[in-house]
């Protein structure tokens, strides 16, 4: 059963999903109807359970399960993802590859880069060990506010910076 956003619990799990590239305003609008409508129906062992998602940055995919009263199971993990391969395959984008590496290049602008590319992003000055960067090991909603855009400085990242 889909809720806003706002009124899952803080303690509603959460699985974040980073595009590689920032959806078009038509995009945002057609995977916002795609979601809505995954999370009206997920369920768990055929019990709907309290779900939802947001888009952050236009680029960032935020599921949320809210599993106080029933734990999402494999199967029901698994549906979502078929989602959002889905959704990949509609946008021509890659949300289920792990190996990116979001960071605000400014406030606003979110820049998601390989692991690969990450020395070369530091070499270049784009990103410094005061540039925020997504932590992709946020588990539940209220990490969003405290844990999710930590400076590189914090994060595994910390190690392309001479101390």
């Amino acid at each position: 059963m889909y809720l806003e956003f706002e009124h899952m619990p803080a303690h509603a799990r959460i699985w974040v999903y980073q595009s590689d590239r920032k959806f078009t305003e038509s995009e945002v609008v057609w995977v916002k109807e795609r979601l809505e409508a995954f999370c009206d129906q997920w369920n768990t062992h055929g019990a709907k359970m309290p779900t939802s998602f947001t888009i952050k940055f236009d680029q960032v995919l935020v599921l949320s399960v809210d599993e106080s009263q029933l734990g999402a199971s494999g199967c029901s993990i698994d549906s979502s993802v078929r989602t959002l391969r889905e959704i990949e395959q509609q946008l021509g984008v890659n949300l289920l590859d792990q190996g990116k590496v979001g960071f605000l290049a400014n406030e606003d602008n979110l820049e998601v880069n390989s692991v690969f590319g990450i020395k070369e992003s530091v070499q270049a000055g784009l990103l410094n060990p005061e540039t925020l960067v997504l932590n992709p090991l946020v588990k539940e909603k209220a990490d969003l506010d405290n844990k999710w855009l930590v400076s590189a400085k914090e994060s595994w990242l910390n190690k392309y910076f001479r101390n």
